[in-house]
């Protein structure tokens, strides 16, 4: 153990297995948590550092992993300590991705193709293909996105056609840009796919719709006739989770593998509705939620890197006349990285209030009521886009500060930022999410000058309505001042922005009039998403360091402290037109910034371990929990295979010719 390391944890006045466990959801989780981590990495993880595998390698491991994990889940089933719904929490959630670096290869599988069946299937497909599914007796993907359409789901090009003289669907690719092209796990792994396809019946389109497509044989793992199936190819990141392109010729399936919960086809290929369409893309909107809490657990994971090395790591001496201090001493270092970690924070929160509002939502639809789904779509749209742009971000500010080992694969950063940079664009890229957001703010606005009831999470409108007629109120630093602040300030823009796009329309379409306003509606969805984020930091954190011991409350109302005034800065000059901020209220922020993060630094190091990262999850030479950063660095040398030999062969080869040629 670094010396220096274990100074730091004796001097943290908070118990830090009580932080561990509020982020959690409780001592029993930790508890099953750590149980879980330490029965499926031993004998998982090979010795060998991955990154130096070939593309094929890398595949062929993961599925070796896989294949123990399942193994492992089956003795634990079959021990009656858990049921058949610890699979979808193993290879289904971020779990399994930090035995994996590279991604999942079955990860769509539960993720993605069980949930679909789940939501869009009929009690009698549901138990057609769930059993199976739920087995691994078949495995199957979610393919919507295609060569030349992705978030927009309508543009959808692959064609389902009904054959009423044999009930049968015809399945094709009618065009180069109509290949399914990056749905997960399907290149090699999965030998069935729920397909999204352009539903024609009696000559008539009816739009986008769900069917379960066999694309290989279940003993062979031939594709079948008909399917053209392959990898897409090396990407930046996500190697292992084998996404592949996909095309159709005059592929037939029976008429029941359309899902139709909410529509169906009769035999004699009448179109029959039951339910809102729209409940179709309710797996996205889920999968929206997944990556938010995704994301939050990998931004924490390059946090507590860039803590435990600032605290090793000395240089750049602050007094000339003393030794070189450590670089979390420097202000500069604790504002790189402080405020990340409050998001993280912040983000694991919201992850978890998303959760709770998506299946109150769901409760809600099963019995009828549809009147919350544009909330819930909306508020996923706009939470997704912010939460993996800050992610992304906060990740790449995480590896520059640690400077150049921080570029190190071995140092850990590079596979977090592969697993956090695609999720700016999968699942809908984020400006178009923000744009789906708007077209729920915009229509909300319209309720609150009509005096109609609003959704709760965009209740603070109605407060604000004539926010353009009143006086600017005073801006007030506090963290419930800056939550009315922003909500005044997102208030107007939406007013604003409305306004606008009203105008337009007298001259324009509505979509024509979106599309001049575009820059003003990316704006409000940010910033309604900012508002809903401090709205449940504030509640949360509030309500937690009451409940909590004095010495973690502290903790707490710190990180509430810093989260609201690292918002306030970023967005002052957004603030700034719609609140009355002189400068005595300005050089009062930050002085309230520079203030917390002194304190945040006397104990940082309780809260980068209360995240609860075995050695073996964080991989990485320079966060490990020792702090022995500079024995692991020399240590990892050992791994590269240049190292195994004194000599390469390619000095013989190339390098001595040209040395020995005299030129």
């Amino acid at each position: 153990m670094n010396n220096e390391l274990k100074e730091e944890r004796e001097k943290v006045p908070f118990n830090v297995e009580e932080l561990t466990d509020w982020l959690y959801g409780g001592a029993d989780k930790v508890k099953e948590k750590r149980f879980l981590e330490n029965y499926f990495y031993n004998g998982v993880i090979s010795k060998a550092d991955p990154s130096y595998l070939s593309h094929v390698e890398k595949y062929e491991e993961a599925i070796r992993k896989v294949g123990i994990i399942l193994q492992r889940l089956k003795q634990l089933t079959n021990k009656g300590q858990y049921g058949e719904e610890l699979y979808p929490k193993i290879l289904g959630g971020t779990f399994i991705k930090h035995l994996i670096k590279e991604g999942n290869p079955i990860s769509v599988h539960f993720d993605m193709f069980l949930p679909a069946i789940k939501s869009m299937g009929t009690t009698e497909q549901q138990a057609e293909w769930i059993p199976r599914a739920a087995k691994c007796e078949i495995l199957g993907t979610y393919a919507q996105t295609e060569l030349g359409h992705g978030t927009y789901v309508r543009g959808i090009e692959t064609t389902a056609t009904y054959d009423p003289s044999t009930k049968e669907f015809l399945l094709n690719s009618p065009t180069i840009t109509s290949y399914k092209w990056w749905p997960g796990n399907l290149a090699h792994t999965v030998n069935y796919a729920l397909i999204m396809a352009q539903l024609y019946t009696n000559h008539t389109c009816q739009g986008v719709h769900a069917f379960i497509v066999q694309l290989r044989d279940e003993n062979t793992h031939m594709p079948l006739s008909g399917i053209n199936i392959g990898e897409i190819g090396t990407k930046l990141g996500y190697n292992t989770v084998n996404n592949g392109f996909l095309a159709f010729n005059n592929v037939r399936i029976a008429r029941k593998n359309m899902l139709m919960k909410n529509s169906e086809v009769t035999e004699n290929g009448d179109y029959v509705v039951h339910k809102n369409p729209l409940l179709t893309y309710g797996t996205m909107t889920m999968t929206r939620i997944g990556i938010i809490n995704e994301v939050q657990i990998f931004l924490a994971k390059a946090v507590v890197i860039a803590i435990r090395y600032s605290l090793v790591r000395r240089q750049s001496p602050i007094d000339p006349d003393k030794p070189e201090p450590k670089i979390i001493e420097h202000i500069t270092q604790q504002y790189k990285i402080f405020p990340a970690m409050s998001k993280a924070i912040v983000m694991n929160i919201s992850a978890k209030f998303m959760w709770k509002f998506y299946y109150d939502i769901m409760k809600q639809i099963d019995n009828g009521d549809l009147s919350r789904l544009s909330e819930l779509h909306s508020l996923s749209c706009c939470l997704k886009a912010i939460c993996t742009n800050d992610a992304t971000k906060d990740v790449e500010i995480c590896r520059l500060s640690c400077g150049g080992h921080g570029y190190l694969n071995s140092a850990g950063f590079t596979d977090i930022y592969k697993m956090v940079t695609p999720a700016q664009t999968y699942e809908g890229e984020n400006t178009v999410l923000f744009l789906q957001t708007a077209r729920f703010l915009l229509k909300s606005w319209e309720k609150a000058l009509k005096g109609l009831k609003l959704p709760s999470t965009v209740a603070y409108l109605k407060y604000h309505i004539n926010s353009n007629q009143k006086q600017k109120e005073s801006f007030d630093s506090s963290p419930r001042g800056i939550l009315r602040s922003m909500q005044s300030t997102a208030a107007a823009k939406i007013a604003t922005a409305y306004r606008h796009v009203e105008e337009k329309k007298k001259t324009f379409s509505e979509e024509e009039s979106r599309n001049f306003c575009g820059l003003e509606l990316v704006k409000i969805s940010e910033l309604h998403g900012r508002v809903f984020l401090l709205q449940t930091a504030v509640n949360e954190l509030e309500k937690v360091s009451k409940k909590s011991s004095p010495q973690l409350s502290y903790v707490f109302k710190d990180i509430l402290e810093l989260f609201t005034v690292d918002t306030a800065k970023n967005y002052m000059g957004d603030m700034i037109q719609h609140i009355s901020i002189n400068s005595v209220a300005s050089e009062r922020l930050q002085g309230r910034l520079v203030a917390v993060l002194k304190r945040i630094r006397q104990y940082v190091i309780g809260v980068a371990d209360a995240f609860d990262f075995s050695d073996e999850i964080l991989d990485s030479t320079i966060g490990a929990y020792d702090g022995n950063v500079y024995k692991r660095l020399i240590e990892a040398t050992s791994n590269s295979p240049l190292n195994h030999q004194p000599v390469n062969e390619s000095f013989e080869k190339y390098l001595k010719p040209f040395m020995k040629s005299n030129l």
